[in-house]
C-alpha cells in the first residue's frame, strides 16, 4: 500500500473539512444580513445554521461509519468529498436562508469523513504507530481552524459568496487528488449487517455505550468535547468581558494557540503517547486540561492567559491517547461503526454546549464572574479523567461483545 499518499490525502481531507467549516465563520454575519436584510434574523438564521449543521452530524456520521465497513473506506471517504464540494457551490448560489439552511444541513451531513477518516488510520497503522498518526490527523484539524477563519475573511472581503466557491475548488481538487493515489485500506465486507438499529444514531450509540470498556471510552470522550466546546465557545468572549481584548489580540491568542497545538500534535504527541502509553498520556492530558480551566477561572493578569493556553496544549495529547486506545479496543471490522458512533456523541456537544454555554456565560456576567463556566468545563475534564483511569485497558485481541449482538 502506498501509505504516504494516502496519509497526505487523509491530512488533507481533514484540513479541508475545517477549513470548509472555519471559511464561513467570518463571513456568516454578513452572507446572512444580505440574504435576510434583517439584521435580527440574520442572528436567529446564524445560529439554527450552526445547530443544524451538528445535529446532521449526528445523524448521518453512524451511517457513514457503518458503510465504511461494509462498503470499505475509500468509496465512502471519495463520495462524501464530491458531495461536501457540491453543498459548498450550493452554497454560492443559494438565494434564501431556507435553501442556506438545506445546504449546510447537507454539508454537516457530508462532514462525517472524519469518522472514515480515523477508521482508516486504525486499518493502516500499527497499534503502536496509531498516537502518532492520529497526532498528525489532530495537527491538520487545528491548522485548518487558523485557515479557515483568515482566508474566508480575506476572500469574503472581496465577495461574500467567493469563500464558499473557494472552498469547492480545494474540496474537488482532493477528491481528484484521492481517485488517484487513494488505495482502499480494508476491502468492505458484504456480511456486515446494514440494519436500521445499528445506522440509525441512537441506536448506533446505545450499541457503544452498553460495552463496558467502550462505554467508558465514549463517556471519557464526551465528557472531553463538552469541556472542550465551552471554552470555544465562549473564549472570545471571555477575553472581550475580562480583559477588554480587541480583535487583533484575540485573533493572536486563537491564532497561537492553534498553530502550537499544531506543531505539538504533529511533532511531541506520538513519542510521548508512546513512552506513557495510551491510558497513562490519556490520563495525563486530562489532568492538565483540568487544570487549565480550573486556573483560567481565576486569572487575573492577562500574561498569564498564554501560561494557561500552553498547559491546554500540553493537555492536548489526552484525545490523541484516547482515540488510539479506542482503537485498539475494537476489531477491524467494526471500526467504522465505531467512530461514527462516537462522531455522533461529539455532535450532541457540538450541537448543545454552545447554546447552554452561551447562556451560562450570560448568567455568570449578571454576577460578575466571567470565569465560573470554566469551573463547569473543569469538572467535565475531571470528570474524563475519572472514568479513563477507571477503565481496563483492554485491545481487541480479546473483544467485548460485538456491536451486532450489544
Amino acid at each position: 500500500m502506498r501509505r504516504a499518499p494516502a496519509v497526505t490525502f487523509l491530512l488533507g481531507t481533514v484540513f479541508l473539512d475545517m477549513l470548509g467549516l472555519g471559511l464561513i465563520v467570518p463571513i456568516v454575519p454578513a452572507l446572512m444580513t444580505s440574504v435576510t436584510e434583517d439584521p435580527a434574523a440574520a442572528v436567529f438564521w446564524s445560529g439554527l445554521l450552526g445547530s443544524v449543521y451538528g445535529l446532521l452530524q449526528f445523524v448521518v456520521s453512524p451511517l457513514l461509519g457503518r458503510l465504511s465497513d461494509r462498503y470499505g473506506r475509500r468509496p465512502v471517504l471519495l463520495a462524501s468529498l464530491t458531495c461536501l464540494g457540491v453543498d459548498w457551490l450550493a452554497h454560492a448560489a443559494s438565494p434564501s436562508p431556507w435553501t442556506l439552511l438545506v445546504f449546510h444541513a447537507a454539508a454537516g451531513a457530508c462532514a462525517g469523513t472524519y469518522t472514515v477518516v480515523n477508521a482508516y488510520i486504525a486499518d493502516v497503522t500499527e497499534p503502536g504507530s496509531r498516537a502518532h498518526a492520529y497526532g498528525l490527523i489532530g495537527a491538520a484539524f487545528g491548522l485548518g481552524f487558523v485557515a479557515g477563519p483568515v482566508l474566508g475573511g480575506l476572500l469574503g472581503a472581496v465577495d461574500v459568496r467567493l469563500p464558499f466557491v473557494a472552498a469547492a475548488v480545494l474540496c474537488f481538487a482532493n477528491v481528484a487528488y484521492g481517485w488517484f493515489v487513494l488505495p482502499e485500506s480494508r476491502p468492505g465486507d458484504r456480511n456486515t449487517p446494514l440494519t436500521l438499529r445499528l445506522a440509525n444514531p441512537v441506536s448506533a450509540v446505545a450499541a457503544v455505550l452498553r460495552r463496558p470498556v467502550l462505554g467508558r471510552l465514549a463517556g471519557a470522550r464526551f465528557c472531553a468535547d463538552v469541556a472542550r466546546m465551552t471554552h470555544q465557545s465562549t473564549w472570545t468572549f471571555f477575553l472581550t468581558h475580562k480583559f477588554a481584548f480587541s480583535t487583533t489580540q484575540i485573533g493572536v491568542v486563537l491564532a497561537t494557540s492553534a498553530l502550537a497545538g499544531a506543531v505539538y500534535q504533529a511533532r511531541a504527541v506520538g513519542p510521548v503517547v508512546r513512552r506513557l502509553g495510551d491510558k497513562r498520556a490519556a490520563v495525563a492530558g486530562s489532568l492538565l486540561g483540568c487544570v487549565s480551566l480550573t486556573a483560567t477561572a481565576f486569572v487575573s493578569v492577562p500574561w498569564l492567559l498564554y501560561l494557561l493556553c500552553a498547559v491546554g496544549v500540553l493537555g492536548s495529547l489526552a484525545g490523541t491517547a484516547a482515540q488510539s486506545w479506542i482503537s485498539r479496543a475494537v476489531r477491524a471490522d467494526e471500526q467504522g461503526t465505531v467512530q461514527g458512533a462516537l462522531a455522533g456523541i461529539g455532535a450532541v456537544a457540538e450541537t448543545v454546549v454552545p447554546i447552554t454555554a452561551g447562556v451560562a456565560f450570560g448568567w455568570s456576567l449578571t454576577y460578575a464572574s466571567p470565569g465560573s463556566v470554566y469551573l463547569g468545563a473543569a469538572v467535565f475534564a475531571a470528570g474524563s479523567a475519572l472514568l479513563l483511569a477507571v477503565t481496563p485497558d483492554v485491545r481487541s485481541t480479546s473483544p467485548e461483545q460485538t456491536l451486532d449482538r450489544a
